[in-house]
C-alpha cells in the first residue's frame, strides 16, 4: 500500500496531507484512509485490494456518485485526479489496483457517538431525514443515464451461482431462496419502481452533522440495478435497533412500523414508489434477508472460513418457514 499511497498522492496533489487507515469490516473489498490537511479531514481515498472489480465497474459507481453530487443530492462527491480521471489505475505486485478520492462527509457515523442522535433533537427527526436522503437519490436515478453500466440483481442472484455458493446441507434454504427468486422475477421493472439503488443504505454509510441533523451518503460500492424498495427494506429491518428494547413482540412491531412511517414522510418529500410496490415490503425485507445470506456465505468463501450457522440462521429461518417482516412481527 505504501508504493500506491506515494502514487495516489501525486495524482490527487496530496503531498502535503496526512493520512489515516481506516480499520476495514469483515467482508471489505478496499483500504481506507482519511486524508486530513492542515488538521481537518477532506478527503477519503479508497484503493481497491480484492481485485474483484473491474476498472469499468468502479468508474461506473463513481459516474454515478458525480451525477448525484451535482445534481444536489446529499452524498459525499467523487473528487476528479489532477488528469481529471474519477478513477485511477495503477499497478502493485503485477495487480490492478483502482483509486479514488471522495469529500469527507460532514459529520459521524451514528456508532461514533453511542448510537445517541443529536442532543435536544427529537430522534423523529433522524427517521425523517434518513428517508428524504434516500429519496433524493432514487430521484436522481430515475434520470440517471449512465455510460458505464452498472450490475442487475439477477446478474448477481441467479440460482446457478448460488447453488454453488450455498453449502449442499442447507437444501432447505437453497429451495426457500429458488421460491423468491422465482417471486422476484414476477414483479414490474420499469422507470418508475426499479433502478441504480445504493444496496447497502444503512447508517454504517452514511455520516450525520450533530449540529444540523443533514446526512451525507457513501459508499455507493455495492450499488445495482435493482428495486428501489429493496433500500427502503433495508431500512425498515434497521430499525431493529432502535426498537429492541422492547420484548413483546406486537409492540415492538409497531415502533419499527412508526420509524418506517417517519423514513417514508421524508422519502415522499422528494419521490415516491406506487402503492402497490409499497405493499409488498415483506417481499422485499426477504430480499434483503437473502443478500445478508449471499454476503456472509461470500466472505467466508474469500477469506477461507467455514461458515458459522449462527450468523445466518435467524435470516435463514425466516425464509424457509415463511416467517414475514424478518421475524420482527406478524402480519395481523
Amino acid at each position: 500500500m505504501t508504493d500506491i499511497l506515494e502514487q495516489a498522492k501525486h495524482l490527487f496533489a496530496l503531498e502535503e496531507c496526512t493520512f489515516v487507515p481506516v480499520s476495514g469490516h469483515e467482508g471489505g473489498r478496499n483500504q481506507i484512509m482519511t486524508v486530513s490537511r492542515n488538521g481537518e479531514k477532506q478527503y477519503v481515498l479508497r484503493a481497491s485490494v480484492l481485485g474483484d472489480r473491474s476498472g469499468n465497474d468502479y468508474l461506473a459507481e463513481t459516474e454515478f456518485v458525480r451525477f448525484l453530487a451535482e445534481n444536489g443530492a446529499p452524498v459525499a462527491d467523487v473528487i476528479p485526479s489532477v488528469q481529471g480521471r474519477l478513477v485511477e489505475h495503477l499497478e502493485a505486485d503485477g495487480k490492478a489496483v483502482y483509486v479514488s478520492l471522495f469529500a469527507y462527509a460532514k459529520g459521524m457515523l451514528l456508532a461514533e457517538n453511542g448510537y445517541r442522535y443529536r442532543q435536544d433533537a427529537p430522534l423523529s427527526e433522524y427517521f425523517y431525514n434518513t428517508g428524504k436522503a434516500l429519496g433524493a437519490i432514487h430521484r436522481l436515478s430515475r434520470a440517471y443515464v449512465p455510460v458505464h453500466p452498472r450490475p442487475d440483481y439477477f446478474d448477481k442472484y441467479d440460482m446457478t451461482y448460488l447453488n454453488r455458493l450455498i453449502p449442499d446441507e442447507y437444501g432447505e434454504l437453497k429451495t426457500a431462496v429458488a421460491r423468491r427468486l422465482d417471486a422476484f422475477r414476477a414483479l414490474p421493472k420499469d422507470k418508475g419502481c426499479y433502478g441504480l439503488v445504493h444496496f447497502d443504505f444503512s447508517d454504517g454509510n452514511y455520516h450525520i452533522d450533530m449540529d444540523t441533523g443533514a446526512i451525507t451518503v457513501f459508499d455507493f460500492d455495492n450499488c445495482m440495478n435493482c428495486w428501489y424498495m429493496f433500500d427502503l427494506a433495508n431500512l425498515w429491518i434497521h430499525n431493529e435497533g432502535w426498537t429492541r428494547h422492547e420484548t413483546d413482540p406486537g409492540k415492538r412491531f409497531s415502533l419499527m412500523q412508526q420509524c418506517f412511517d417517519l423514513q417514508l414522510q421524508g422519502y415522499k418529500t422528494e419521490t415516491d414508489l406506487p402503492e402497490e410496490m409499497l405493499k409488498k415490503l415483506p417481499v422485499f425485507i426477504d430480499m434483503v434477508l437473502i443478500e445478508n445470506i449471499v454476503d456472509e456465505l461470500e466472505c467466508c468463501a474469500r477469506e477461507g472460513g467455514e461458515l458459522d450457522w449462527e450468523d445466518i440462521e435467524d435470516a435463514a429461518e425466516c425464509l424457509v418457514n415463511d416467517i414475514p417482516y424478518a421475524g420482527f412481527g406478524a402480519v395481523s
